[in-house]
């Protein structure tokens, strides 16, 4: 099987030197190596083509290693490959090949031109000149999705051995969002998927070091959590999934997409945000599920 990283790494985890808190924060949407022979198949210039990028969410979070927790980074760009997606969740109208049951074509994802192997980018752009083989989506799928998921799930299970839970942060950023009414919209969007992906007092307390540094903070309105935090977020189990989409505006140029002079101020509170989770008692907040708890004590 061909591969666009023959050469690179797609993706990176970044340890630290000693584990020392039950986080793993993952940037799926921050990778910016684009692929020549992904570039030559695209329509779009240089600039079009990453207007789906999660730009620079890996920077911002780039301290978590050295405050104890890992950091799964892709180096792949979401134009490419979606790893917050199902691993077949595939456009028929992409392929030169028909797509058998076995693949998810019907998502509301999938009509939108957003599926695993996404068909558009933002603002409703098509990225591809001609239509894809099934080679070429087996290839990102079986070569670098499913790859990407085995270390985060590597991830979460050694953490859960050290700590009996495991704090997942999806880490992502949005375009500046206007609300009805309210000309501002919201700086930051956390999902825990209306409650169920992870405990109340995680949310609770990531909402309160935002919102301290004077940031407007909604909950799971648009972005209630993708695939990774329904998939992993397990908070009966021990182990908790929370998705925060930043806004853009803070600390970048939407248009350029240059670092703004806000980028150093909001990387101080998601070093904030970092440090404080990771200095809390898990039991205190809900993050231990009651058995383990019992077992403990």
């Amino acid at each position: 099987m061909q591969s666009d990283y023959l050469d690179r790494p797609a993706f990176e985890t970044v340890r630290p030197r000693r584990l020392t808190t039950p986080l793993v924060f993952n940037s799926a949407h921050s990778g910016r190596d684009y692929p020549e022979r992904f570039l030559r198949m695209a329509r779009l210039d240089h600039l079009s083509i990453r207007q789906s990028e999660d730009a620079y969410v890996d920077e911002l979070f780039a301290r978590a290693p050295h405050l104890g927790a890992p950091l799964l980074r892709a180096h792949f760009p979401r134009a490419y490959l979606d790893v917050n997606r199902e691993p077949w969740e595939l456009d028929p109208q992409m392929f030169i090949e028909p797509l058998s049951e076995r693949f998810n074509t019907t998502s509301p994802r999938i009509a939108s031109g957003l599926g695993t192997i996404p068909r558009v980018v933002a603002e409703n752009k098509p990225i591809y000149r001609d239509k894809l083989t099934l080679e070429d989506a087996r290839m990102r799928v079986e070569g670098i999705y499913q790859p990407y998921h085995a270390a985060l799930q590597r991830l979460l299970s050694e953490t859960y051995s050290s700590f009996g839970t495991a704090v997942l942060i999806d880490c992502h950023s949005m375009p500046r969002l206007a609300r009805a009414g309210d000309r501002l919209g919201p700086d930051i969007v956390l999902g825990d998927r209306y409650g169920s992906s992870c405990a109340p007092g995680l949310i609770d307390l990531v909402e309160t070091v935002f919102a301290a540094s004077g940031l407007r903070v909604i909950r799971n309105r648009p972005y209630a959590g993708g695939f990774s935090t329904r998939t992993y977020g397990r908070p009966t189990h021990g182990i908790h999934a929370l998705q925060i989409e930043i806004s853009r505006h803070l600390y970048m140029n939407e248009v350029t997409l240059e670092r703004s002079g806000g980028f150093a101020a909001t990387r101080q509170v998601i070093e904030r945000l970092v440090l404080t989770l990771a200095g809390i008692d898990p039991m205190a907040i809900g993050l231990v599920p009651p058995a383990s708890r019992r077992a403990a004590e």
